[in-house]
């Protein structure tokens, strides 16, 4: 039997993040890892660059029953200082888009970091959690390997999207056992099955805008052999799209002034090929599809509908089916938040039991927006537990 202060299950971004904050504290610290290798996610991530931040964080780019539990660990752990900690570490950042930080000495040396800082914790991988149980105040982990006893558990077993990394659904099931509510699971950040589209489209991307409910979201859309993906549709899947999307094909101008115009100016074109100076000829054609005829020969009726189509696509929730978890990057859903704290991670059902990361019903946008997350609720817990 081992004894410790603190057990962590999971040795990925949130994981390692309260393994070096515990131990850093003077916590005998214990990190169970089921696979062979720690932070396989972080490896795997911003296609092996790693998006670890991004300076737009904040509550409104968060998801799940409760968005608002992120708000104190946000303020505790800024982007800034996610920056700082690289730069402690000796790593560049790479701002691909404005505020959206990546490692330009890719994802590995994120992880080399991680490991580094969490060094003071004991780590043992190949360990599958075969129970979890409370018996006068302290938990006890029997493994396949040993059994493992301490005061404080924390949960940092992640969703269980993108299997090919390593996932494993015991975090749902330690919250069942302790009492917590954990929210339905589905892909997130993923494609979009459609059957709308042609597949004559398929590769083809476009910048457009996504309604979903309130929100709009501009970025870029690529038609891919089931569907859509691409930055903007991957925004849209983590969001709730119960009253389905509304996509905008042409969000830089106004396409019935612009049509009328055309009319008068360049009325022998025909429609495809002049809306080709603003979208791919192949998504013009497919609009345009059999009606495509000399602008001049477009009646208003004609004009309205192509308008309508381009600039307000409305694809119905009932239309949707999301690409499934083995492509998905997080999960929407997971452990009810209701029941735990927002300023410690600690479970208000089980007194030292703590939850980090994506295990929680708390998904971040597409961006960097959930490693952050893995840091900020990592660095909570690991100064509480």
């Amino acid at each position: 039997m081992k004894k410790y202060d603190v057990i962590i299950i999971g040795a990925g971004a949130s994981g390692l993040t309260v393994g070096a904050n515990a131990s850093k504290r003077g916590r005998k610290t214990a990190i169970l890892e089921m696979g062979g290798q720690p932070a396989r996610k972080v490896a795997l991530s911003g296609g092996g660059r790693c998006n670890i931040t991004n300076m737009a964080v904040g509550v409104d780019r968060y998801f799940g029953n409760n968005p608002q539990f992120v708000r104190g660990a946000l303020s505790r752990v800024r982007p800034t200082d996610v920056l700082q900690w690289m730069k402690q570490h000796n790593l560049g950042t790479v701002e691909k888009a404005p505020g959206q930080y990546f490692c330009a000495d890719g994802a590995d040396a994120v992880v080399d970091a991680l490991v580094q800082d969490a060094q003071g914790a004991d780590i043992f991988y190949n360990t599958d959690i075969k129970s979890v149980q409370k018996t006068d105040g302290l938990f006890i982990v029997q493994t396949n390997k040993d059994v493992f006893t301490s005061q404080s558990l924390v949960v940092a077993s992640g969703g269980i999207s993108f299997p090919v990394a390593g996932v494993s659904d015991i975090g749902y099931k330690i919250a069942k056992q302790f009492g917590h509510r954990v929210e339905p699971i589905r892909p997130a950040l993923c494609a979009m099955k459609v059957d709308c589209f042609g597949s004559e489209l398929a590769g083809v991307s476009i910048d457009v805008e996504v309604k979903v409910g309130k929100q709009v979201i501009s970025d870029t859309l690529l038609f891919t052999h089931f569907g859509i993906g691409g930055p903007a549709i991957y925004r849209a899947s983590v969001r709730d799209f119960s009253d389905g999307i509304t996509i905008n094909f042409c969000p830089k101008i106004d396409l019935a002034v612009e049509i009328r115009k055309a009319k008068h100016i360049n009325g022998k074109k025909s429609m495809s090929g002049w809306l080709s100076q603003y979208i791919p000829a192949r998504i013009a054609k497919f609009f345009t599809g059999k009606n495509d005829k000399n602008i001049a020969d477009w009646n208003n009726k004609e004009i309205n509908f192509l308008v309508k189509q381009l600039s307000q696509f409305v694809i119905g929730a009932d239309k949707i089916k999301l690409h499934n978890l083995q492509s998905a990057e997080i999960v929407r859903g997971g452990v009810d938040v209701a029941d735990i704290s927002s300023k410690t991670m600690e479970s208000k059902l089980c007194p030292g039991l703590f939850w980090v990361g994506e295990v929680m019903d708390i998904s971040g946008d597409l961006g960097g927006f959930n490693l952050h997350w893995a840091w900020a609720s990592g660095v909570v817990a690991g100064q509480n537990a």
